[in-house]
């Protein structure tokens, strides 16, 4: 698995509108990209500092999407940045986060029960968190 985080400073009352915009248009567009996993958005409790972690199956995924797509973003959200952002990118090593795929991660349980977890995009919100987990199914094997 692969990460890249990305750090802004955004202009001064922009907090609420970057929000909007990464939940309504930037994330589901995010969702339909090879190799997306997952995005985890920080902001400064009052502040103009913005992060963003998101999460890749492969390098070659995260670097496609940093060369041809980024770029479009970066267009998106140019009226609210203060500057250039600056990106990072990492291997994950270790993650207590479950390692889900975009669309169905397969796995046995103890009892011989295959367990389907999927991300869910909107039964369950968590006003703390933007992505969900949620338990679609079980089937006997």
């Amino acid at each position: 698995m692969f990460a890249r985080k990305v750090a802004a400073l955004l202009k001064p009352n922009s907090l609420a509108e970057f929000e909007n915009l990464m939940e309504r248009e930037i994330l589901p567009w995010l969702r339909n990209q090879d190799g997306f996993l997952d995005l985890i958005v920080l902001a400064v409790p009052g502040g103009r500092e913005v992060a963003t972690i998101s999460f890749w199956d492969h390098q070659a995924h995260a670097e496609a999407y940093n060369s041809k797509n980024y770029p479009e973003v970066l267009g998106i959200l140019e009226n609210l940045l203060d500057g250039t952002p600056y990106v990072k990118t990492f291997d994950v090593v270790s993650s207590t986060f479950p390692r889900v795929n975009r669309r169905v991660n397969n796995r046995s349980n103890d009892h011989g029960t295959e367990v389907i977890i999927q991300r869910t995009p909107e039964p369950f919100t968590d006003p703390c968190a933007k992505s969900t987990l949620s338990l679609n199914s079980t089937v006997n094997k």
